[in-house]
């Protein structure tokens, strides 16, 4: 057992480290070309990401830390602090933990996975497609992969897999490990779909705006994922198969178990069909913003509102969301940061810098190079927040100064922001979680990224490529 004091101990610790990384900044002089305020303000953001990994505090309280850091030593007016928490990105994923929230509580989401494994778990191989099928109807509405994968999925992955004779401790390669692999690696697909697939893509889009001025909304967003992702997404289950075969290929026993569940559920409730029907309405607006102008947060915030006038999800309910309000705080925080950084000049200063190391790469190896060291330096990170913020804005500008094509770089950083995640068994929330079932172990864990990787570097940038060039994006 660990002691309170050595506890204590290693808390302050994190906490002298993180000070320290920020305090480097002021007392070492900015680099040639850079001025003090954003060397300072570089200091407090790389700050910020460290403590992410070290963990004094949770996400959302260290970005208030490190803005109201800036606040204080004047980085930074007050008021400019506060800016980011005004960006409709934000607010677009507000609303979408709120409607996520709807989602749980009225067992729609439950539901909905729980049918397409009555329909399709008659076999193993068919319970990994009803489990790609359930992530592909959640992701758009379900912004926290985490709690989609983690909160709704993996529970009933563990349920099948104990259904089917798969123990963690014992035979855990009857079912369980195909999956609890095909499951987690199905949730980052997902979540690489959609702007709404996962909390921290609004960033990647924002990036994109305020860099090349593109508007990566919603609607392009999943129209430049379609193909590549519904490609993965179908071609997942057989994939996982191969390299991690069950050895149990009847699934009989796992798909009566789903009904016995969906049929304790009872009749669908009022309250699910509402939850359906705003589902649908979403997903119409969302993809139909060309005939009626309205933008995705817009759109968001229609849904939330119809779910508390019907009474789906009471008010109260929404105000106690915690993982919406924590998302404004340190999602608001980073945005404020990010922008900071692009205004004070210090993404311009390292793109130019690195713009020396890249002379005389032609603009598509470039942009496939810049794509290739951003998705495997994920290997670093454990948090695809903490990796998306501390790449994207740099590598974006690094590409715009090459002259390199705004809709091929952008769709590419967009969507292994999300697909990297499969190279480690830490990577993020869902992925952790579920490592934890038990059902595979840290070697394999690796073995199957790296040659998960590959299989998205080969959809993605061949399939992937061939379809935005078809849509005139390069």
């Amino acid at each position: 057992m660990v002691r309170k004091d050595q506890t204590k101990k290693h808390l302050l610790l994190r906490y002298a480290a993180w000070i320290a990384i920020a305090a480097v900044t002021w007392v070492v002089p900015p680099p040639g070309g850079m001025a003090e305020p954003g060397w300072h303000l570089l200091g407090v953001f790389a700050a910020t990401i460290a403590s992410f990994l070290i963990k004094p505090l949770p996400m959302g309280p260290m970005v208030l830390l490190g803005l109201m850091g800036l606040a204080i030593t004047r980085t930074l007016p007050y008021k400019q602090v506060l800016s980011g928490f005004g960006d409709s990105t934000v607010w677009l994923v507000v609303a979408a933990f709120l409607i996520a929230g709807a989602v749980g509580s009225t067992g729609f989401g439950r539901r909905i996975a729980l049918t397409l494994v009555t329909w399709l778990g008659r076999s193993t191989l068919g319970l990994g497609y009803a489990v790609c099928a359930a992530e592909l109807v959640l992701g758009p509405v379900v912004p926290s992969n985490t709690a989609r994968g983690g909160g709704i999925m993996a529970p009933i992955v563990d349920t099948l897999s104990g259904a089917l004779g798969s123990d963690p401790k014992q035979h855990p390669e009857r079912a369980g490990q195909y999956l609890t692999l095909t499951a987690a690696h199905a949730n980052l697909i997902t979540a690489a779909m959609f702007l709404t697939g996962m909390a921290a893509n609004p960033l990647v889009a924002k990036a994109a705006a305020d860099v090349f001025g593109v508007d990566f909304g919603w609607g392009t967003w999943a129209l430049g994922a379609v193909v590549p992702g519904l490609a993965s997404l179908a071609l997942l289950p057989l994939f996982t198969f191969r390299i991690a075969r069950p050895t149990v290929v009847d699934a009989r026993a796992a798909q009566k178990k789903a009904k016995t569940d969906l049929d304790e559920m009872g009749n669908w409730t009022r309250n699910q069909k509402v939850m359906g029907a705003v589902f649908v309405m979403l997903l119409t607006l969302w993809s139909t913003k060309g005939i009626h102008g309205m933008g995705s947060g817009l759109v968001a915030w229609i849904g939330v509102c119809a779910l508390f006038v019907s009474g789906t999800q009471p008010w109260k309910a929404m105000i106690g969301n915690a993982k919406a309000w924590d998302t404004l705080i340190w999602l608001g925080g980073l945005l404020t940061m990010a922008n900071a950084l692009k205004s004070e000049g210090v993404v311009g200063w390292f793109a130019e810098k690195m713009q020396g190391q890249v002379v005389g790469l032609g603009t598509i190896t470039l942009v496939v190079v810049l794509a290739l060291i951003y998705f495997y330096s994920m290997y670093g990170f454990s948090m695809l927040t903490a990796h998306i913020s501390a790449f994207v804005f740099a590598f974006f500008a690094i590409a715009a100064g090459a002259n390199a094509p705004a809709m091929l770089i952008v769709p590419l950083l967009a969507y292994f922001s999300n697909l990297s995640g499969c190279t480690t068994n830490y990577s993020t929330g869902p992925v952790i979680i579920y490592f934890e079932l038990g059902y595979v172990e840290t070697p394999k864990w690796f073995q199957v990224g790296a040659l998960m990787s590959l299989f998205h570097l080969v959809i993605w940038l061949g399939l992937g490529m061939v379809w935005w060039k078809l849509l005139g994006w390069w």
